[in-house]
């Protein structure tokens, strides 16, 4: 997948950045090469190799050290709710913002 000088504007102008010709030249290359590393990446047969929960898992076994999953706050949605305008059902009412 080649990026083209226009796929360089439009990512220019959506990301809101004002490139020189030799900045939009030297955007399109890197991110050509880029593009070139994951097709090289995609390329590769993986599909007998197991998933790791952890890179370094790949060069030593490894524990990971997980806290108990223990309640440690007291339930206050009462109380944390008592200053809001309006409430339902446990929940936040807020005005519509998406017409």
């Amino acid at each position: 997948m080649a990026l083209t000088k226009d796929d360089i504007a439009r990512i220019a102008n959506l990301a809101r950045l004002e490139l020189s010709d030799a900045e939009s030249e030297r955007m399109l290359s890197q991110m050509n090469n880029f593009f070139g590393i994951v097709e090289k990446m995609q390329a590769v047969d993986t599909s007998g190799v197991t998933p790791l929960s952890h890179p370094v898992a790949a060069i030593q076994e490894i524990t990971l050290r997980l806290r108990d999953d223990i309640i440690s706050e007291p339930d206050n949605r009462e109380a944390n709710q008592r200053s809001a305008p309006a409430v339902e059902k446990g929940y936040f009412l807020v005005p519509k913002v998406i017409e």
